[in-house]
């Protein structure tokens, strides 16, 4: 007599990217809430959040990260989500966002074997104190080099390069989400 594999958990990374009946909201995963030092990642095969690593000590994740489902990036992951919320989500809740922009970049162990690694910028639906933030432009100038550092100092302590290459606007980060559908 053979054993079945367990059920576990529905599989969040099929779901349609795009919210039905809403055009302008996209579907975020989020695997890593606000304020963790544990990064999270979906394992894809057993239906699962996974603890991945552990941050140092005084470092967190500034926002809610995240991935589009039913997409793949240039790195074979889904699309990355940065989002903005008033609060904490948890690992494997579903959000409506709307896209304000993009951070490209790219990442990698040495200079040659760079591959992009562009996170989409969201606000959640319904947050309030990010509610006046329309495009990426918004965020302002200080705080764009605050995120670019906190990924250079992420892939740093993972033993990799990131290269940030520019901030883009809601646009281009649409046709980034359809260009990653798979």
């Amino acid at each position: 007599m053979s054993k079945s594999k367990p059920k576990s958990l529905a599989d969040p990374s099929r779901l349609n990217p795009f919210v039905p009946g809403h055009k302008n909201l996209l579907r975020v995963v989020i695997e890593t809430p606000k304020g963790s030092r544990n990064k999270f990642a979906l394992n894809a095969d057993d239906h699962v959040f996974e603890l991945k690593k552990v941050l140092p000590a005084g470092m967190t994740f500034p926002y809610d990260f995240g991935f589009v489902p039913s997409t793949r990036a240039p790195d074979g992951d889904p699309l990355d989500v940065l989002v903005f919320m008033d609060e904490p989500a948890f690992p494997g809740c579903v959000l409506q966002c709307r896209i304000i922009g993009v951070i490209e970049g790219k990442q990698g162990g040495t200079k040659k074997d760079l591959v992009r690694k562009d996170r989409i910028l969201a606000v959640e639906k319904d947050a309030h104190s990010w509610s006046d933030l329309k495009t990426q432009s918004d965020l302002g100038k200080t705080f764009a080099q605050e995120l670019e550092e906190f990924f250079v100092n992420y892939h740093r302590h993972a033993g990799q390069q990131y290269h940030f290459i520019g901030l883009k606007g809601p646009a281009h980060a649409w046709q980034l989400v359809k260009a990653a559908m798979r």
